[in-house]
């Protein structure tokens, strides 16, 4: 199942963002608008084409082994506001070029599997495509963050076929397991939805933080039990970088 948090791209509603943004560096143009609505047009393509080699995949591991690694994925592209304010917060032109060269998380899809062997193998599965180029990896499962977050995210290349060729576009693919994911939320929830005093924040971080070791452990636990019924092969490696 795909979910896709934002609907496809809206060319009249990204003239109006752009031109409220005043983007480019010398303010609003036509010519620049239309330049960055087919870069997201690119972006979107990118994107669509590795949730359909991950459709693939998954399909693939069904047949082989009776068993679905991917639970679900959700797509989004950022918003012009986001890629905009990213822009400015590192002190960056307002340019195609500046997004083309500094930003690789314009594209997006998070991918929730079952298990935390599923994460590894559909990470390195992809990784292992000859179109694909792996950019970048952060392994937050083996290192996880201070407050607990745990996921791997891997910046793919992957080339879009426009009429001038092959451009190969950065794809964000963040990989946790269901219970990573949930988890995240609720952190995600609790530092941006919440106006919560700084005391029942710390609270509830702390709290947070030992329910993540907790889940940790039940996750291992439940990875034991499915890999002794299913004879499931273990992995347990990152895909590297190219």
């Amino acid at each position: 199942m795909i979910l896709d948090r934002r609907s496809r791209i809206n060319t009249k509603e990204l003239q109006i963002r752009l031109k409220n943004n005043n983007f480019g560096e010398k303010g609003f143009s036509s010519k620049q608008v239309a330049a960055f609505i087919n870069q997201m047009q690119v972006y979107e393509g990118a994107m669509y084409e590795i949730s359909t080699k991950l459709e693939i995949l998954d399909s693939e591991f069904s047949m082989r082994f009776s068993h679905n690694p991917i639970h679900h994925m959700e797509r989004r592209l950022k918003s012009v506001d986001s890629i905009l304010g990213k822009l400015k917060h590192k002190n960056l032109p307002l340019t195609i070029d500046a997004i083309k060269d500094n930003l690789f998380d314009v594209a997006g899809i998070r991918v929730i599997c079952n298990y935390r062997d599923d994460v590894y193998s559909v990470a390195n599965y992809l990784s292992a495509q000859s179109d694909i180029q792996v950019l970048r990896v952060k392994d937050y499962i083996k290192n996880p963050k201070q407050n607990g977050y745990r996921s791997l995210h891997v910046i793919y290349a992957v080339p879009v076929f426009l009429s001038s060729g092959p451009h190969y576009t950065p794809v964000e693919v963040q990989l946790r397991t269901i219970a990573m994911d949930y988890w995240a939320s609720l952190e995600h929830a609790l530092r941006y939805k919440t106006d919560l005093p700084d005391a029942k924040l710390a609270e509830h971080s702390q709290t947070l933080l030992d329910c993540a070791r907790s889940l940790q452990n039940i996750e291992t636990q439940m990875q034991n039990i499915h890999r002794d019924i299913n004879n499931a092969p273990r992995v347990g490696e990152a895909p590297k970088e190219d």
